[in-house]
């Protein structure tokens, strides 16, 4: 009989976001360093009548349906029938923000079907077809992402604090590579290689939003200058901007000023390094 399990699905930083080039079955070459972070979506299965996905909490879609819902997709991927399972998803942090919402979702359910031998292991880049960041998501560690999100070489990257702050705007990552022109791309592919190097900082989707989104210059530029903030830059492909800093103190007084500043919009400090996941 099966029990009911609670399960928490982390979101994710891109310290820095490198776009190398398009190749030709159309997706990106990336270089992207990510780190999981204490802020999460909390996940519950338990057995039920029928096959169901259900979504609560702070930002939950409307009418509690998601028209691409990466739970459902997990199993027509895998050409498998649909479970009798309830999944009951509490969403904690923003969709289309950069911080690996529905990948994570998807890697958690994965990880708990696996666990309970409802479907077989298999090697986590298998999934990079379903969502790219899947794997990320998978491997449960600081990892440089390399292809088209198929190439992960784990790496730990220091302890950091960060303020994260949702602009009033989503991003579509569709939509955000679309954008992305020939112009845009200044990565010397010579570098791309499994280690760290001069070139991996920043992110290039931020000049994207500078030149269509003025309130994203005006937030980013106020981030940049709170005190004690080491760097402040975009997470994946938006809209989530986030600054770090050597300490909690720091990032919680951060915190406080910003949130007076621009009280309408979601305001959040978290941690890496510091996850206890299955």
């Amino acid at each position: 009989m099966l029990d009911k399990i609670v399960e928490k699905s982390p979101a994710k930083i891109n310290l820095f976001l490198r776009i190398i080039n398009k190749r030709k079955d159309g997706f990106h070459n990336i270089r992207t360093g990510v780190t999981l972070i204490n802020i999460y979506d909390e996940i519950t299965l338990e057995p039920h009548h029928k096959f169901e996905v259900v979504y609560s909490g702070k930002f939950a879609p409307k009418n509690n349906i998601f028209e691409d819902c990466i739970i459902k997709k997990i199993f027509s991927f895998l050409k498998i029938k649909e479970p009798k399972i309830l999944f009951s998803i509490s969403k904690n942090f923003p969709f289309q923000s950069g911080l690996g919402s529905a990948s994570s979702n998807a890697a958690t359910v994965i990880k708990m079907l696996e666990n309970l031998e409802l479907i077989k292991k298999t090697n986590i880049l298998d999934y990079s077809d379903l969502g790219s960041d899947i794997p990320i998501f998978l491997n449960q560690k600081d990892v440089l992402v390399r292809g088209k999100g198929n190439l992960l070489s784990n790496i730990l990257f220091p302890k950091y604090y960060f303020l994260i702050v949702k602009p009033s705007f989503n991003c579509s990552t569709k939509q955000m590579y679309e954008s992305f022109t020939s112009n845009d791309f200044d990565y010397n592919s010579e570098f791309d290689l499994e280690d760290i190097n001069d070139q991996d900082t920043g992110n290039d989707f931020e000049n994207i939003l500078k030149r269509k989104k003025p309130e994203f210059m005006f937030l980013m530029n106020f981030l940049e200058n709170l005190d004690g903030a080491i760097f402040t830059r975009l997470t994946g492909s938006g809209s989530c901007l986030f600054s770090v800093f050597e300490n909690k103190k720091f990032a919680e007084k951060a915190k406080k000023i910003v949130s007076k500043e621009f009280n309408e919009l979601w305001i959040e400090t978290a941690e890496n390094n510091n996850l206890n996941l299955f």
